[in-house]
């Protein structure tokens, strides 16, 4: 017959120290989320833009002294409001502002709105789905702005946007 040792089981630590780390354990985890959020909310708060007065995108009237008022503008642009290139049947509504460097003449707004137009008129459905999507239309809003102010369009603002 074969010689058969037995085998006996293994002991470990004991409950009492198991449950000590366990809690050790959630302190830390606790502890470095707290960190951490911290941290992270130190660098969300955004210098406040000056919102612009009601007659945004019209000339500005300039101050007292005969200079022009400096710093951000913002101006709404008219509704932009198109058919998709593909599907042809999907229409879009997109409202948007600009938000210039300093106050520019009104013209300037009315080349950037139609270059948004003709922009918008080229885009198809599936580049603008789902959040990504979105996002890269954005980008995209904001490079052809600033390309064709000179510059002078810091930021595109999408205020509304509905397609049917």
């Amino acid at each position: 017959m074969a010689n058969v040792e037995q085998v006996q089981p293994k002991k470990g630590p004991s409950v009492v120290i198991q449950l000590a780390m366990l809690l050790v354990m959630t302190g830390a985890a606790l502890g470095m989320g707290w960190l951490s959020g911290g941290y992270l909310k130190q660098g969300e708060t955004p210098a406040p833009v000056p919102a612009a007065p009601e007659n945004a995108g019209t000339a500005e009237k300039p101050a007292e002294g005969g200079k022009a008022a400096a710093g951000p503008t913002l101006v709404q642009l008219a509704p932009i409001t198109t058919n998709l290139a593909s599907p042809s049947d999907v229409w879009i509504r997109l409202e948007a502002s600009l938000l210039y460097d300093a106050p520019q003449p009104p013209e300037m707004a009315e080349q950037v709105h139609q270059d948004l137009l003709a922009f918008v008129r080229t885009l198809k459905l599936h580049q603008i789905e789902g959040a990504s999507g979105y996002q890269h239309l954005k980008a995209d809003l904001e490079e052809r702005a600033a390309l064709r102010s000179g510059g002078r369009v810091k930021q595109v603002l999408v205020r509304t946007m509905l397609l049917e």
